[in-house]
This record gives C-alpha cells, sequence and structure tokens, in this order.
C-alpha cells in the first residue's frame, strides 16, 4: 500500500503529494490522528486530506485509515526471500510459499476497495448489455488473459482473450463505448499494451489495467473517468526473475472480479446456465467405474484374438 501511494505521488496535485508525505514520514500516526490534525500537519485543508484518500482509491478517510491500519500491523513480514543454489527442497517449499503468502495478504491489506467495485460494475453492465470484454495480455500476462476469458465466458458474458500484438491493435480497434478492455501487464511497461490502452481509450471503451503502481501503463489510466487501475504491487523483480508472485497476484484479482460480476449478474439466470454447462461437461467424462473398466480391459489382452503358437 504504501510503495503503492509512493509511486503514484508525481501524479498528484501539490497539496495532495503533502499529505501523501506525512503518510510515508509516520505511517502508524497518519492512521490514528483526526483529520483537523492532519491537515494542520500537511498545511492542507480538511478536504485535501479526503481528496487525497479518493485519489489513491478509497472511498474516504475512514476507509483509507483502515486499510492503512491492517498494512501497517501486520505481522507477516512482506520481504522477498531470494531462493539460494544450494537450497534444498524443504526450504524451496517455505520460501516460495512465504512469498506467495505475503504478497496475497499484503494486496488484501492495500487493495482499493472503490477500484475494484468500479472494476465490478462497468464489467457487469458490460455482461449485462451484451457488450464485449477483451482481456490483453502477452507473455506470462497473456496466459492470466486466457484464465480471465474461461471464466467470464462461463457467466454468459462475450469475452475474448488475445495475445498476439497484431490482433491485438485490431481488437482494441473495434471497441466501441461500452465495451471493456482489461489490460494484465506485469511490468505495464509492454508497447504493444501501451498503444491497446490508448487505441482503447480514444473509441470510447472503459479500461482496466491490473499492473504495477507508478508504470508507464499506470499512468495511461490514471484519472480518466472511464479509466480503472488495479495495482498489483509485490516486490518480485521482473527483470531478473520469471513472474511467479506476480502471476498469483494477477490470478487473485480475476477471481474477485469474476466473482464480483457473478453475484451482479444475479443468479436467476446465471445458475442454471452453469448447471447446464455442468451437465453437458459431465457427458465429456469417464464415470469412476467406467474409467476402472477401461483401465483393467486395456490391461488385458483377449486370449481368443492371440494367435496360436503353432
Amino acid at each position: 500500500m504504501l510503495e503503492r501511494i509512493k509511486a503514484s505521488i508525481p501524479a498528484l496535485p501539490p497539496a495532495e503529494q503533502r499529505v501523501a508525505r506525512l503518510l510515508l514520514a509516520d505511517p502508524r500516526s497518519f492512521a490514528t490522528l483526526p483529520v483537523a490534525e492532519l491537515a494542520e500537519r500537511a498545511h492542507v485543508s480538511k478536504p485535501t486530506v479526503v481528496r487525497f484518500c479518493r485519489s489513491v482509491g478509497y472511498d474516504g478517510l475512514a476507509d483509507f485509515k483502515l486499510k492503512l491500519a491492517g498494512s501497517v500491523n501486520e505481522g507477516v513480514p512482506f520481504v522477498h526471500r531470494a531462493v539460494n543454489d544450494d537450497d534444498k527442497a524443504g526450504e524451496i517449499v517455505i520460501k516460495v510459499v512465504d512469498n506467495a503468502v505475503a504478497a496475497l495478504l499484503r494486496y488484501r491489506n492495500a487493495a482499493a476497495d472503490q477500484a475494484v467495485e468500479r472494476a465490478i460494475a462497468a464489467l457487469a453492465e458490460a455482461g449485462r448489455n451484451g457488450r464485449r470484454v477483451e482481456f490483453y495480455g502477452v507473455g506470462n500476462s497473456g496466459i492470466v488473459a486466457q484464465d480471465a476469458q474461461h471464466k467470464f465466458f462461463r457467466l454468459g458474458v462475450t469475452a475474448a482473450a488475445v495475445s498476439d500484438g497484431h490482433m491485438q491493435v485490431m481488437s482494441a480497434t473495434m471497441l466501441k463505448p461500452g465495451d471493456c478492455a482489461v489490460i494484465i501487464s506485469n511490468s505495464g511497461r509492454s508497447k504493444d499494451l501501451l498503444d491497446v490502452a490508448d487505441i482503447a481509450r480514444k473509441k470510447g471503451a472503459t479500461v482496466i489495467a491490473i499492473t504495477a503502481s507508478g508504470s508507464p501503463l499506470a499512468m495511461e489510466v490514471a484519472g480518466g473517468p472511464h479509466h480503472i487501475l488495479l495495482a498489483a504491487d509485490h516486490p518480485e523483480d521482473a527483470d531478473r526473475y520469471s513472474p511467479m508472485v506476480s502471476r498469483l497476484l494477477h490470478l487473485l484479482i480475476i477471481d474477485i472480479l469474476t466473482t464480483g460480476v457473478a453475484l451482479r449478474l444475479g443468479s436467476a439466470d446465471l445458475r442454471p446456465l452453469l448447471q447446464e454447462i455442468k451437465r453437458n461437461l459431465r457427458a465429456r467424462r469417464y464415470a469412476v467405474s467406467d474409467r476402472k473398466s477401461t483401465r483393467l480391459n486395456s490391461s488385458h489382452t483377449d486370449i481368443s484374438r492371440m494367435p496360436s503358437s503353432a
């Protein structure tokens, strides 16, 4: 949470920057002081303190303080424990799992509810009106985009995942107002995805970016009424290591969006559809008894078909 706010300082107005620096200087005090004293210490007005909280993605000062208190008091150390060459399997398990758990807890405490709510509302509205929801990603993020397309497709949403650069440009060009472009990027520096964000914005589509705070992609979607940043910050160095924690965070955010959209669309029409999908898929699977029978038959040769040994 604090790293994300620090990265967003250049995009804030000067008065709100003073509030941000006050926060970063002493987060624990910021979480407990009344708004009047915060305003006095930052040399700003009380409404400026509230505007700062909303600018960084929270509903207001109360919501911001609640998330801040959880972030600064969390007991799990948010450190990236690098795996060493001589680590044994048990040590690798502990380090990899600890990294993942710490990142997930960190996101839980720092997630901007207001931004998540706006994203869910936009996606649900697109699904309800039969508009397009396009997921864009390259490399590892392209795999997350495919997972997102699979989940939203099951909700009856017109969804697609696009990972080829040329196809992304063509897809974004065909977007219209009411459509949603969900752009997933670990680094936020991919030229193809930045081009997609710019094209989708010009076409009037809602642009939702899942990326790191302070990245070029995050800056591209900052401030617009139909632009939503879902920050996924982590200590992983994308230039040195294969993305692991970031992939889990992105998948988690997709699960949050899917769950929220499913609830918004309602169960009256959605539940029968999902039940029908389950029934149709079940017909394509072996029953437990059938599978055992098939394996048993394949492991024994029909004696009647064996050539006689003369």
